[in-house]
Formats: structure tokens, sequence, C-alpha cells
């Protein structure tokens, strides 16, 4: 590589220099037309305006609701648990270990994948398959 062969990281694309003259291409009324709301300064209307036609988001039915007093599970698979070093499986212990980013609201155990060795799971709830493979192992599944 030369001095010469240098280039930017980005290709800089000039801005468009409006009002300097009709052999600009963009003289006079500088890209705007003649007249109307989008030509005055300042013009224009807001997202979701209709020329005064009620807009869609007002039309359409509001249906549903967030309910605040909904848990946040974290999803835990048996492959995740498999990738555990520990036989005492925790919440705590997978955050430490880096297998789940986050506890929320307590982790629920779900039976995706299969389950190589013996653990004792403590978690806040475990889908009924999840827990039979588990015991299956000889391990233990602790609701808390």
């Amino acid at each position: 590589m030369k001095l010469g062969e240098l280039k930017p990281a980005v290709e800089k694309v000039k801005r468009k220099r409006v009002g300097r003259g009709i052999g600009s291409g963009t003289g006079k009324t500088s890209g705007k037309g003649h007249k109307g709301q989008k030509a005055r300064s300042g013009g224009g209307v807001r997202r979701g305006f209709e020329g005064g036609q009620t807009p869609l988001y007002r039309r359409l039915p509001k249906r549903g609701f967030t309910n605040i007093h909904a848990n946040n599970y974290t999803e835990v698979t048996l492959t995740m648990l498999n990738k555990s070093k520990s036989t005492d499986v925790t919440a705590e212990s997978l955050v430490e270990e880096g297998i789940i980013g986050k506890i929320n609201d307590g982790i629920v155990v779900l039976a995706t994948g299969t389950l190589d060795k013996k653990l004792n799971v403590k978690a806040k709830r475990f889908t009924t398959t999840a827990k039979e493979k588990i015991e299956a192992l000889g391990g233990k599944a602790e609701v808390i």
C-alpha cells in the first residue's frame, strides 16, 4: 500500500446546496415546488396525519392489555443445564457460569434437548417432561 492509494473508510457524499440559482438544478423554489403546506417554512405534517381524515391508528379497534402482574421467567433448556459444571444448579449458579444473562422473576426449566448427567435443579417452575427427564437420571427437581 502506498500513500497515494489511501481511501476514506466511508465514501463521503457532499450535501446538496439548495437555492443557489437556476443552473444548480435546485434553485428558486429549492426542490419544494410551488406553494402548499410542504413548501412553507416549518411546513409538513406529523407522522400518521392523513389530511384531517381520522387516522388509521384511531380507526382500528383497541384490544387486549399488558398484565403488569405477569411473571417474566427466564427459560432454561436441558441442553443449557448440560453445560453447567456444578451438580446443584440454581439460577444464581447459571448466571455465574454465564449460561443465562439475568434471572428476571425466576427460571423455568423446559424439556428441550437431552440431559446427560445427574443434577439437583432448583427453579421456580418445571415443565412436566423436564421434571421427568431430570428424575429419570436420578436427579432432583425442586420448586422454590
